[in-house]
């Protein structure tokens, strides 16, 4: 079997699987790989970036090299080759417990339980739940979900289309090393730093993606497009910037402004600022509906442009021949 039919149904597997099922209740392999490069760094930190560096080398290709020699393994064996895309698809994407997570703040906010909501922030974001009200964290949550969809859905997919099995598995590795130690915090500003530019290059590809989709899925397909050209390039992060733009004006919201990590507080550039409204409960709900269409729709995207790319290879080839 070709290698773009092999992505084709394994893609399409592995998403059913996770609209399906969601992620692994135990043993989830990125679970274990965080703990694998948090061993790592232990033995490695320095304040330094090459060492850093050398960290993300050691983390990033190893993971992206075993899938490789995984996907070597079964190339002869089509069936085999679709269960191990399959399989890495639903390891890697993790849309629906996205989904999962806003929703049970959302419904938290709605009961006007706002302790629970603040309690169950953290396992979304990286925000200080304390320092929000029921707005702020509605804001928070729609804005996770935006970002989210790009990183946890559409940009495996894109690198999944360009590599395969080894695509998706390093594009999910990059990017959780970049949420370990890419922040800018004091142990991490230096050796922090080759994980967190290495998910800029990686994450901009799917972010794109994800922004023009949301356009397109969104319902306010002008506005959308509008808040994109207009406040992509204020957001402080190449990838999260086209992204969150895209969603507040898909959605007609407000996104951005003042964030609190950690005891250090942002002040960002509002985004939709001009034709948005305050984000509300009722919004966590349609950011997710909204996540869900551009995953489904990313997925078509990909695998279309992966079997045209095949096919144009294979007739440039006749050709030759």
């Amino acid at each position: 079997m070709r290698a773009d039919r092999i992505f084709a149904y394994g893609a399409a597997a592995g998403l059913i699987g996770d609209l399906l099922l969601g992620d692994p209740r135990r043993g989830h392999p990125v679970a274990a790989f965080g703990r694998a490069a948090a061993g790592v760094e232990n033995r490695l930190w320095r304040d330094h970036r090459g060492w850093g560096a050398l960290h993300t080398l050691l983390c990033a290709g190893g993971a992206t090299g075993t899938a490789a020699l995984a996907a070597r393994a079964v190339r002869d064996r089509p069936a085999a080759a679709v269960t191990l895309t399959a399989a890495a698809t639903w390891t890697v994407v993790g849309g629906t417990s996205l989904g999962r997570e806003a929703r049970a703040i959302g419904d938290a906010l709605a009961a006007g339980d706002l302790a629970l909501a603040r309690e169950r922030l953290p396992r979304l974001c990286g925000r200080d739940p304390h320092a929000l009200d029921g707005p702020g964290i509605a804001r928070a949550v729609v804005e996770s979900v935006a970002e989210n969809t790009s990183d946890a859905v559409v940009g495996a997919l894109v690198w999944g289309a360009l590599g395969g099995t080894p695509g998706l598995v390093g594009f999910r590795a990059v990017n959780t090393l970049d949420a370990m130690v890419g922040h800018r915090s004091p142990r991490h500003r230096r050796y922090g730093w080759a994980s967190a530019r290495l998910d800029d290059l990686a994450g901009w590809p799917g972010a794109r993606l994800t922004a023009a989709l949301a356009v397109a899925a969104g319902g306010r397909p002008r506005q959308a497009v509008r808040a994109w050209r207009a406040d992509a390039d204020r957001h402080p992060s190449p990838n999260a910037g086209p992204v969150e733009a895209s969603f507040a004006g898909a959605l007609g919201v407000r996104l951005g402004g003042t964030l609190a990590y950690g005891g250090r507080v942002e002040h960002r550039p509002v985004l939709n600022g001009e034709a948005g409204r305050e984000v509300r409960t009722g919004d966590i709900e349609r950011a997710v509906r909204l996540s869900r269409r551009v995953g489904v729709l990313a997925l078509g995207v990909c695998v279309a442009g992966r079997l045209t790319v095949g096919h144009t290879v294979r007739r440039a080839r006749k050709g030759r021949g």
